[in-house]
């Protein structure tokens, strides 16, 4: 999921390949040498940024003239793209990020665990000390806001106090007649021996399950209740509801990265330079970051389906794969299948949002045409090509020539990967389906 683009000393610095997507961006000198690591939700956005004539800044003025080479790794979010900035620069020590000091630490959520009497707090330090750590966040506000919220409507009331006790050193009376919070009630007061040590350690236990686990519930519930106090004019509230359901979706951003070593960095070159290649090679105006394809299978005239694949930055995003069982055409008609599936998933994305970058059909000029049919119906406009496997020539709409690459191109690769993959997908339905109807 790495892109990478190369310019010579004497020509502008081309930034066509970078996407409008979430990743980590590497600007590196004429040498290859890295001057600059960061983070990005939209990359080509944030880069362009840097070439600003008319925002004069340090970085503009010092580090965009020496830029002749920008590397990319897309990411699924905005906190996976954190933690893989922050662990490159602590890998690659970048000149740039040293001396701007954007090798900064960010928050964790901790459960004090190692604690007799556990605490949920805010740190910007992981140590090896007991206690159990969620994140790190990009963002702190509503996190923060967030904790404040559960704790205030009871979901985990541990001991907001700093105090150190524990069930053999004892808190003084005196700081216990003191605390706002025991004589509120709003603090089970462990330390005055209101709450078993057993049983406050099950609400720090489900503290941790919460941070762990799923948030749609609690999402859905504050929803309802914006809603309502919207309704009701409670602006205010409706406010705080909306920023928890910001922080709920912060926390709960799906990571990928669990360990950054080199070769991976390394071996993630292809699939994007691939992207950018297959821009030039289509001659695309924008790099098809998200490319999805479709597959026509049957077995003998029955029980025809189409498959979907889809591919970000280069690599299979499997949580947008999608399966059709044909329900307009009878026998075979590859054509019409096509043209179905085609139009129902893009009618529906017309609505919802997400249209890919790039549209590829399994076949040749008439799988291309069925498509191209399908997508003029429903008035939509996307980037349109196909691939036939007898020389694996690639044809795009309004032209009579097909392209055909050299073997080795990362284009072509990328997609066949795509057609291979397809047909893959599409072969391991039609047996479950075929599975299904033998067992009754």
């Amino acid at each position: 999921m790495r892109g990478t683009h190369t310019q010579a000393m004497s020509e502008p610095l081309d930034r066509s390949h970078l996407p409008h997507a979430c990743g980590v961006y590497i600007m590196r000198d004429a040498a290859a040498n890295i001057l600059y690591i960061g983070k990005a939700i939209d990359l080509a956005k944030r880069v362009a940024q840097y070439f600003n004539p008319n925002k004069e800044d340090l970085k503009n003025s010092v580090l965009a003239p020496l830029i002749r080479k920008i590397d990319y790794i897309s990411c699924s979010s905005e906190r996976e793209a954190l933690i893989l900035e922050r662990r490159l620069i602590r890998r690659h020590q970048p000149f740039f990020n040293s001396m701007w000091k954007d090798d900064k630490s960010y928050p964790f959520i901790k459960v004090t665990l190692g604690e007799d009497f556990p605490r949920v707090l805010m740190t910007r330090k992981k140590i090896r000390d007991g206690g159990a750590y969620f994140g790190p966040y990009p963002q702190s506000s509503p996190i923060k806001s967030l904790l404040g919220y559960l704790w205030r409507q009871k979901f985990f009331p541990l001991r907001p106090c700093r105090w150190d006790f524990s069930t053999t050193k004892p808190l003084d009376k005196r700081k216990i007649t003191s605390c706002l919070y025991y004589h509120t009630g709003e603090c089970p007061a462990p330390c005055a021996g209101k709450i078993s040590p057993e049983g406050y350690r099950a609400i720090a236990e489900r503290a941790v399950l919460f941070f762990k686990g799923e948030y749609g519930k609690l999402k859905q519930r504050f929803e309802t209740e914006m809603k309502m106090a919207s309704g009701k004019l409670e602006y205010e509230k409706a406010a705080q509801l909306r920023d928890n359901i910001r922080a709920l979706e912060q926390m709960g951003e799906r990571v990928r990265v669990q360990s950054v070593r080199e070769e991976d960095v390394s071996g993630q070159i292809a699939s994007s330079e691939a992207v950018s290649d297959l821009q030039r090679a289509l001659g695309l105006a924008s790099p098809p970051f998200h490319v999805e394809c479709f597959d026509i299978s049957h077995f003998q005239g029955r029980q025809t389906v189409a498959s979907m694949v889809c591919f970000k930055g280069g690599e299979p995003f499997k949580d947008h794969y999608r399966k059709f069982r044909i329900k307009e055409v009878a026998g075979i008609d590859d054509f019409k299948s096509m043209a179905e599936v085609v139009r129902r998933r893009y009618q529906r994305l017309k609505t919802e949002g997400g249209l890919p970058d790039l549209v590829l059909v399994d076949g040749g000029k008439g799988q291309l045409s069925a498509a191209l049919s399908a997508l003029q119906e429903i008035k939509v406009k996307v980037p349109l090509a196909s691939l036939a496997k007898r020389v694996e020539e690639v044809f795009l709409p309004g032209k009579s020539e097909s392209i055909i690459m050299e073997r080795g191109r990362p284009a072509l690769r990328l997609l066949q990967r795509l057609r291979d993959e397809a047909h893959r997908f599409g072969i391991t339905y039609h047996r479950l389906l075929r599975k299904k109807a033998l067992l009754g």
